[in-house]
């Protein structure tokens, strides 16, 4: 039920959980304070900045990895099949046989004629498969 009072006041009455009744509670014509919609963007940026580190300039592209593994993935596909290589050192010398086994200084040559050598990388020009006619491809 509802009364009005000559004050702009609507009041209400009110019954408690039992059933009892109690005081009308009275209501008053409030306006709705929000903030602007321009403070708040406002605020959030002041505090993003206050966390984000400070922006440096993004780089094109990253830095490509100081090692690509092809050397490596070339050495265990020639080992696996057992390919004969030719290995060509830096004085010209040719050396035939198997690759055995590598790391990251040397190579082991497994010689069909002669002993193994254990040959230092520095000192190699290049090899090739021994199939290819003076290192080209058939």
């Amino acid at each position: 039920m509802e009364t009005r009072n000559p004050s702009n006041f609507i009041t209400y009455s009110r019954n408690d959980s039992i059933g009892n009744r109690r005081p009308p509670l009275e209501s008053a014509n409030r306006k709705l304070i929000r903030p602007s919609l321009t403070e708040f963007k406002e605020q959030q940026q002041a505090v993003q900045q206050q966390q984000a580190p400070p922006q440096r300039k993004p780089q094109k592209r990253p830095v490509p990895p100081e090692q690509t593994n092809a050397e490596n993935f070339y050495y265990v596909k020639q080992m696996q099949s057992r390919t004969p290589m030719v290995v060509v050192l830096n004085d010209g010398e040719e050396l035939h046989g198997v690759i055995e086994w590598y790391d990251r200084g040397c190579i082991k040559v497994n010689r069909p004629a002669g002993p193994n050598l254990l040959i230092y990388k520095a000192n190699i020009k290049y090899l090739y498969k021994e199939s290819d006619k003076n290192g080209e491809p058939a």
